[in-house]
């Protein structure tokens, strides 16, 4: 059978080049939505940071440079390290029970997850500053059987905004382990013992490392939400563990100094944007195989 050539090599060309314009135009309105959404209101930020209240870097030198602003950027990160390690180490053993325990089982329990994440934040934080406080049913119960002869300050501390923001970051660190863990074969785990290794061997050498990018993009998801977070720490916190977002806030609403408020934000953003390149450079499709 004869065929047809193309000595020339267009019909080569012109193929792909048609496929990337049509590609083009399907991301055309996610890329609108992007600039419009997002690149614009970074770049008003950007340019008030730099404008107001007089042209120049003031602002950033004034929040980078002042021992109290410093402070409140070492807490933010301080609480936000330590929910996400809170976090992952409440969330593995319960991806690892829901990857291993009956479907219907796992079915119950994930509906209680998405049960608490959909219900109204402000609702779930007035719960814990209920549950928390002096005169509250931790304490109460602690009291009544002998643990603690006076109730625990559980609230306007540290101690209260870890517990509350944990509850609340929780599926969005068992979501992703979960996934992972359940693309893990478990004839991998069953070899390992044959071979003589002990549990914690498989746990520490088999199952952590395959999980660990799982881990590593849980825990990236918690802590950039943690960094931006306002209500949970606003309730539970009190004026001595201000985060950044709470900062911000005073900035725009109290003080109406949309120049310190901007260069915070932008601050916080680069900071975010940097650990999710970081997780990408480790992480990535590159890094994993391209899976």
């Amino acid at each position: 059978m004869a065929t047809l050539t193309d000595p020339s090599g267009i019909a080569g060309t012109v193929k792909p080049r048609i496929v990337r314009q049509y590609n083009f135009a399907q991301t055309m309105p996610a890329l609108v939505l992007i600039l419009v959404f997002f690149v614009l209101p970074v770049f008003a930020l950007l340019l008030r940071s730099v404008l107001e209240p007089q042209p120049g870097f003031g602002n950033y030198a004034e929040l980078l440079g002042s021992t109290t602003y410093l402070k409140i950027f070492l807490n933010t990160f301080v609480v936000s390290a330590l929910v996400t390690a809170v976090s992952l180490a409440i969330g593995f053993p319960v991806a690892w029970a829901l990857a291993i325990m009956p479907s219907r089982l796992s079915s119950v329990v994930f509906a209680i997850l998405l049960l608490s994440m959909w219900t109204n934040l402000l609702t779930r934080t007035y719960a814990w500053m209920v549950l928390l406080q002096r005169t509250g049913v931790i304490n109460k119960s602690l009291m009544g059987l002998g643990l603690i002869d006076e109730p625990l300050p559980l609230v306007n501390n540290l101690v209260g905004v870890t517990i509350g923001m944990t509850y609340i970051m929780l599926p969005f660190i068992i979501l992703p382990l979960y996934g992972v863990i359940r693309r893990i074969d478990p004839a991998i785990l069953q070899a390992a013992a044959l071979c003589g290794a002990t549990r914690w061997q498989a746990l520490t050498r088999i199952l952590i490392p395959l999980a660990a990018p799982g881990m590593v993009s849980g825990a990236l998801m918690v802590f950039v939400m943690s960094l931006g977070y306002f209500v949970t720490p606003a309730l539970l916190g009190g004026t001595a563990n201000m985060m950044l977002a709470e900062l911000i806030a005073q900035f725009v609403q109290s003080l109406v100094n949309w120049g310190m408020g901007g260069a915070a934000a932008l601050v916080l953003l680069v900071v975010t944007l940097t650990l999710y390149a970081l997780q990408l450079r480790l992480f990535g499709p590159a890094r994993m195989g391209g899976r």
